[in-house]
């Protein structure tokens, strides 16, 4: 996979990953993808804590939603972190917050598929 890295707001990247639950969800979600229900037990988390987190870190890109399908035909999501790494410089007086995330698994599906054709 490759890596796109994005300057973003150091307080809007310090608010989140100062929270637990956010940081819990990513930590869980880089071992593997994992649906919301998932997540609520490994984080001990109500629902509606990890849905507000997860629309949080999506809307920071750090997080990828996918949909899955059950052997008995129903659609669920889950969910992967993408966050790779967050380095925080100091220069001439102000923070510059670089985000860097693994490329979309959808972007890479895409991609060998379009390959997979010519």
């Amino acid at each position: 996979m490759g890596k796109r890295s994005e300057q973003v707001g150091a307080e809007t990247v310090g608010e989140l990953l100062e929270d637990e639950y956010a940081r819990s969800i990513l930590a869980e979600t880089s071992r593997e993808p994992l649906s919301a229900q998932e997540l609520v037990d490994r984080c001990d988390a109500s629902p509606p804590t990890v849905y507000r987190r997860i629309n949080r870190l999506q809307e920071l890109d750090m997080v990828e939603e996918e949909q899955e399908l059950d052997p008995d035909g129903h659609h669920y999501r889950q969910f992967s972190a993408r966050l790779e790494r967050v380095t925080v410089e100091l220069r001439d007086g102000e923070y510059r917050v670089s985000v860097e995330r693994t490329e979309s698994d959808a972007v890479e599906r895409f991609t060998k598929l379009y390959e997979g054709l010519r």
